[in-house]
């Protein structure tokens, strides 16, 4: 008996020496403020849980695309990621409402007070799903960027778009304007776009920059189409493992950092706008009578998606605090 008392205290002293670590993929590239406070956090929780709980995070798309860093998550090769809209849908579908074309007219303050609200309902519903939320974050209001000028809804039609394999709510938008979509993983857009396999794509300012579409496209559509989010999760049997003090101290950094990545990303679009009508791109907008369609193109994508991608809960909850 007193031999195995003093195995299990030697194993259980090893795992404190060693700690925990959970390896994470992101798509942020090196040198962006994503990665800055990102790697700012891992260093905060290595040091305040001293080396019990350590992050090794791969950046710039290493791992792969947001869909292969769920999947190696569920082989269990990776334990977390930081993920956006479609693949946050795989994981829990009502976290889509927030992204339904046409909701919030272009009002970031106004999308990120409601995503606020919803953040506990979506926290649950990841949790359900086996995933531990640490934060969602804004990844900004999301324009159309092309090759050919766009000058009116009605000359959407026919025009070839990027489109993540399997994302309904984007899917659904393109084929109500009849775009035609053509699925790409997010790395293949850049060389898609210079090939001509694509002549549109859609991203935050920040994101068109990062990713280099500016240099093969020549104009974006003056009016954002819909406003995208993400979330930082770990997997729940990971988490599980974590002391609940430490549990604590790691929410308490990530809450922090996350509000930092925040600031940073409201910045880096409001700059990034700039810098590409610098660069010259050519911000077109649309007549007025188009502007006077979306509501009637959002209503029609609300009863698509309803039940196929997110629940009527869902819906109801975001529109009453829209209210």
């Amino acid at each position: 008996m007193k031999k195995i008392l003093l195995l299990l205290l030697s194993l259980l002293l090893a795992s404190q020496a060693y700690g925990l670590t959970l390896k994470m993929g992101v798509i942020a590239p090196e040198g962006t403020s994503w990665a800055i406070n990102l790697k700012k956090a891992v260093k905060e929780i290595k040091k305040a849980t001293n080396g019990r709980v350590k992050f090794k995070v791969y950046f710039g798309g290493t791992q792969g695309d947001e869909p292969d860093v769920l999947r190696k998550i569920r082989v269990g090769h990776l334990q977390g990621g930081i993920f956006t809209g479609k693949t946050l849908g795989e994981i829990n579908g009502d976290a889509r409402v927030m992204e339904i074309p046409f909701t919030f007219m272009g009002d970031r303050q106004k999308a990120w007070n409601t995503l606020e609200k919803m953040d506990k309902f979506f926290s649950k519903g990841f949790e359900k799903k086996g995933f531990i939320n640490l934060g969602m974050f804004e990844v900004g209001l999301i324009y159309l960027v092309s090759k050919n000028e766009i000058k009116s809804l009605e000359e959407l039609k026919g025009v070839k778009i990027w489109a993540w394999e399997g994302d309904d709510v984007a899917l659904s938008f393109i084929e109500y304007l009849n775009m035609i979509p053509i699925p790409l993983a997010l790395t293949d857009v850049l060389t898609s776009l210079s090939t001509g396999v694509i002549k549109s794509a859609y991203a935050p300012p920040v994101g068109i920059l990062a990713m280099q579409w500016h240099t093969k496209t020549k104009y974006i559509v003056d009016f954002p189409v819909t406003y995208s989010m993400g979330a930082f999760l770990v997997d729940k049997k990971k988490w599980d493992k974590i002391h609940p003090d430490d549990q604590k101290l790691v929410r308490e950094i990530c809450d922090r950092n996350l509000k930092l990545i925040n600031e940073a990303n409201i910045n880096d679009n409001e700059v990034s706008i700039e810098t590409l009508k610098s660069l010259g791109l050519k911000f077109v907008k649309f007549p007025k009578e188009d502007l006077n369609k979306v509501g009637k193109i959002r209503e029609d994508i609300i009863k698509i998606l309803t039940g196929k991608v997110f629940s009527k809960d869902a819906l109801n909850r975001m529109e009453n605090h829209l209210k």
